[in-house]
């Protein structure tokens, strides 16, 4: 089976605009997440509007493609890539341009998912530490089915731990955090890009619930490794940290 990364890289973000292109530890961002992504595939492509993020993948021996400026999701972007590109690749991966910690472990982890002949998405959790962080909208939580398909994803804290102070239920249900890292079969990808924004989608602002709605499984892979998002310059300052403690290990 053949699987290639797409890194979905805008240049116009609202809270951090340029960020693929902010330096860390005198790399580019968009440099570290590809150099993450191809110490385990074998091919990988940054899928981009904007040529100067274009020109810098293409400086440091990267792949990369030009796609159009108009899509509302990573996902739409990579497959208007993947037709670019034409790949005979059997499982795309699409690994965040702003995540540039993502984690070797994490990757494989994602390509073992698609040992299972049912597994149409793939995508990965981490169970969380806190109540404090369960209750942050900004991370949304999994429930999953006994066979590890995904049956929700929410905002909200899910499932409701009747009875118990909400303090104690994490000591009552182990709550999963999803990363934002996603595999999809090829002609799944072609499949999910062509449906209409659904409604718990909308709600939730959620696009894997739009799969979840039509009918599309979603297998989740567990991790024990947190990353670290860049979405702000605060993040960019808290990433050159992290960082700088890896590089001292």
């Amino acid at each position: 089976m053949k699987f290639i990364g797409i890194i979905p890289a805008r240049y116009a973000s609202t809270r951090f605009p340029g960020k693929p292109l902010a330096l860390l530890g005198g790399k580019t961002v968009i440099q570290r997440v590809y150099e993450q992504a191809t110490a385990v595939l074998e091919e990988a492509y940054v899928a981009t509007d904007d040529e100067r993020i274009y020109n810098t993948v293409v400086q440091f021996g990267g792949r990369a493609v030009m796609t159009r400026s108009d899509h509302k999701s990573g996902t739409d972007r990579i497959e208007e890539a993947a037709e670019t590109i034409g790949t005979d690749a059997d499982v795309i991966i699409n690994i965040q341009g702003d995540e540039p910690f993502v984690q070797k472990s994490q990757l494989e982890t994602l390509i073992k998912l698609f040992d299972n002949s049912e597994t149409q998405i793939g995508t990965i959790g981490k169970h969380f530490e806190d109540m404090e962080a369960v209750m942050n909208p900004n991370s949304p939580k999994i429930v999953l089915d006994r066979r590890g398909f995904a049956l929700y994803f929410s905002r909200s804290v899910i499932p409701h731990v009747r009875g118990r102070e909400q303090s104690e239920w994490l000591q009552h249900f182990p709550y999963l955090k999803h990363l934002g890292l996603y595999a999809y079969r090829r002609e799944v990808l072609r499949e999910i890009t062509q449906l209409p924004q659904s409604p718990l989608e909308k709600v939730e602002s959620l696009e894997q619930l739009r799969w979840l709605e039509n009918g599309y499984r979603i297998r989740v892979g567990l991790t024990d490794v947190e990353t670290v998002g860049i979405d702000t310059p605060e993040d960019l300052h808290r990433a050159e940290i992290f960082l700088r403690e890896m590089q001292g290990r």
